[in-house]
């Protein structure tokens, strides 16, 4: 024999508006517990923003606000722990350093980028080359109507993630945003590791 289950306030509250509206088939009533004060609903936390800016009805609709929601690739590299000689990075950042050998990926896809780069990057470490440049450009701007930020330069955001990664990882010491005269913000420097 099943167990007779009581009603909880919730569900007698919503039985009696429920009951209210239909029409009883006998007339004997049905007794119900006596509704108890309501839940207290959980108090707003004092940290939390407002998910919306406030709108007022009339108003022009705006732009959607911008948010960019990691941090920039050269606050990334510029975060990177300084794996070489500080007053050789400094001397490469302002552009004082000549590359010995270069690549530009720009133009390149993805599939067809990351092989070059590990080829290049491998033979120049193998000749005993401590500073190359690889180039991957800007990037091309596009519309960006979706909620979520689109970052510009698919090759541009993909190629500090390569040089940290195997093969390529144990052979760059450092890698930097180039100087404006060597490519700005569509190369990089890539400091290698001397082979042992």
């Amino acid at each position: 024999m099943a167990r007779r289950r009581h009603l909880s306030p919730e569900e007698a509250d919503l039985w009696r508006s429920v009951a209210q509206t239909a029409r009883p088939l006998r007339a004997a009533p049905i007794h119900l517990p006596e509704p108890t004060e309501p839940p207290k609903a959980p108090e707003p936390l004092h940290h939390a923003r407002p998910r919306l800016s406030p709108f007022v009805l009339g108003e022009k609709t705006r732009a959607p606000e911008r948010r960019d929601l990691a941090p920039t690739l050269p606050q990334l590299l510029g975060e990177a722990p300084l794996q070489m000689d500080a007053k050789t990075h400094g001397k490469m950042t302002r552009g004082k350093l000549a590359p010995e050998a270069r690549i530009d990926l720009h133009g390149l896809t993805l599939a067809e980028a990351h092989p070059e780069l590990i080829g290049f990057i491998l033979n120049a470490q193998s000749q005993g080359m401590r500073l190359v440049l690889v180039i991957t450009g800007k990037g091309k701007r596009r519309e960006d109507h979706g909620p979520i930020p689109q970052r510009m330069g698919a090759l541009r955001h993909q190629v500090p993630q390569w040089l940290r990664l195997p093969p390529l990882g144990p052979a760059v010491l450092q890698v930097s945003e180039a100087h404006l005269k060597h490519g700005g913000s569509g190369a990089y420097y890539v400091y290698l590791r001397r082979r042992g």
